[in-house]
């Protein structure tokens, strides 16, 4: 898996038939995993809340973002115990996220846990949609002095659109969501909910809106993080 799916945060795999809809039920929490070193090991709680059982599969991937692409590859330096399950209905789940690479921690390293419900085929029937769940789970072990996040902000066109460019100079990931650009009175574009991260000492990017409102060479951007919410000027480059 040498791309991560559009959607970091969680995605659906469709299984299509045609007009019926048996509808997922797998839930996973929390969203989110810190560790702080030397602690190696958490949990995440699994949750069945269908009326039949489900097989799940777990699995763990080094997280990491060059040329504003994200990229998951296997590893073994952290793993889930167990990788699989068969959860009962109404049924509840824990599992183990080890970290069992030896080598101390530098700054924060970056993981994902891909968490999937797996589809069953004595339950498919003709003439339906059957809905399985995939969560994507950041997971962080960092270094309790690392780096605070030091982004700095880009605008590109590509075209007739847009392109956000964050750059992190800091040893720790930069958490944006509820994004805005403005430019005067004038709102360009807006995302709501989780855009995504921007990893220490990688650059991200994304899809921000078109040129079509845009006049000037700079815009003003309104956004959410970790630590609250913040503005920025930022510069409208020429790709």
């Amino acid at each position: 898996m040498q791309r991560m799916l559009p959607c970091i945060a969680a995605s659906m795999l469709f299984c299509l038939s045609a007009y019926g809809i048996n509808a997922a039920s797998l839930r996973v929490a929390p969203t989110s995993l810190e560790l702080v070193a030397p602690a190696s090991a958490t949990v995440l709680n699994l949750g069945n809340d269908g009326d039949h059982p489900i097989n799940v599969q777990i699995r763990v991937f080094k997280w990491s973002q060059a040329d504003g692409i994200e990229r998951l590859e296997p590893t073994r330096d952290v793993v889930a115990s167990p990788p699989s399950t068969r959860m009962n209905p109404n049924g509840q789940y824990v599992v183990r996220v080890i970290r069992t690479s030896k080598a101390p921690v530098r700054a924060e390293e970056t993981y994902r846990v891909i968490v999937d419900e797996l589809p069953d085929a004595s339950r498919t029937r003709a003439g339906t949609v059957t809905l399985i769940m995939r969560q994507s789970i950041p997971v962080f072990f960092k270094q309790a002095d690392v780096k605070a996040p030091d982004v700095s902000w880009s605008v590109a066109r590509q075209g007739s659109g847009l392109v956000l460019v964050g750059r992190n100079n800091g040893g720790s990931r930069f958490r944006l969501s509820n994004l805005t650009l403005a430019q005067g009175g004038t709102k360009i574009s807006n995302r709501n909910g989780l855009v995504g991260y921007v990893l220490g000492g990688a650059t991200m990017q994304w899809p921000i809106g078109t040129t079509k409102s845009l006049s000037g060479s700079a815009v003003t951007l309104h956004g959410q993080s970790d630590l609250g919410p913040f503005d920025a000027k930022v510069a409208v480059n020429q790709r």
